[in-house]
């Protein structure tokens, strides 16, 4: 080989490297092994974040099955903060997990930030556990995937039957998109979107990656879809964005916080709903435009 060539396929292999140490600032093979589950590195906001999709539960929700792109995944967000890590998560279980997900999150470190349901009459029943801590990266991912194998278990019994099912679903994303005035992805019969916004807490800035969000789940047809998601707003416009969400049709399921002591003050409303698809739409749009500011 030219000794010239050699030379610049070292150095592009000594700038490829330096990049991907820049990129993963800690050992994120290592967070997949202790968590045992598959992450992905979102540079924009310096986050890495292993999703565990809930492939192993059968949860039909009147009439509609649900999958893991419809709200039953858990995660877990990690971000560098100075020489610790911070992580923050939503872990699904089913009710007769709760006690012991939570015990594996508070022996091992981590605060229990709150629990409650998405979705309304679901079987076998779902809750949602968030977590949050500080520390080492790789004690925290320990303690993650603790929580995540404390939650695994499934309920026994036959899955319900679905009227609505993702695998069967047929919708016009172009269509969707229009309704509500955002491009959303649509796959494994899922249409979704998802719209960040950014708060403060223990003196980091977190965004999107980290669980402050706003996002909508539809299934089904342009006829008869179902739709679930996740609002994120300051307190100011929880009121005008219940008041829309149900002039719309839409059921109100949870309110409640995800966070403590974030700056601003952030509350989280679950939302379920079936109809026309785009009526839906409309109505998730016109509550996003309620909270429309960037933090």
């Amino acid at each position: 080989m030219n000794h010239r060539i050699a030379i610049v396929i070292f150095a592009a292999g000594r700038i490829a490297s330096a990049a991907a140490a820049q990129q993963a600032p800690f050992d994120t093979a290592g967070i997949e092994k202790a968590t045992d589950a598959k992450g992905t590195w979102i540079a924009v906001e310096g986050v890495f974040k292993v999703s565990l999709p809930r492939t192993d539960l059968s949860v039909v929700a009147e009439g509609v099955k649900l999958t893991p792109p419809m709200g039953l995944t858990s995660w877990a967000s990690f971000r560098k903060s100075g020489g610790r890590a911070i992580v923050m998560g939503d872990v699904v279980v089913t009710e007769d997990r709760v006690a012991p997900a939570m015990d594996a999150a508070l022996k091992n470190g981590l605060e229990a930030t709150a629990l409650h349901n998405h979705f309304a009459g679901e079987t076998p029943r779902i809750m949602f556990m968030h977590v949050s801590g500080m520390g080492d990266v790789l004690r925290l991912a320990d303690a993650v995937g603790n929580v995540f194998a404390a939650s695994r278990a499934a309920p026994g019994g036959a899955p319900a039957t679905a009227a609505i099912d993702p695998a069967t679903s047929v919708l016009d994303a172009a269509a969707l998109d229009r309704a509500l005035g955002a491009k959303g992805d649509y796959s494994n019969g899922v249409y979704k979107i998802v719209v960040g916004r950014r708060a403060r807490m223990h003196g980091e800035t977190l965004g999107s990656a980290m669980g402050v969000n706003t996002w909508a789940a539809m299934a089904g047809t342009m006829d008869r879809a179902s739709v679930d998601g996740d609002f994120v707003m300051k307190e100011a416009e929880l009121q005008p964005v219940l008041k829309t969400l149900r002039k719309a049709g839409i059921r109100i399921v949870a309110i409640h916080n995800h966070m403590i002591g974030e700056e601003p003050r952030l509350v989280f409303l679950h939302y379920w709903g079936i109809g026309p698809a785009t009526s839906l739409a409309a109505g998730v749009r016109s509550a996003i435009a309620l909270t429309s500011s960037p933090s």
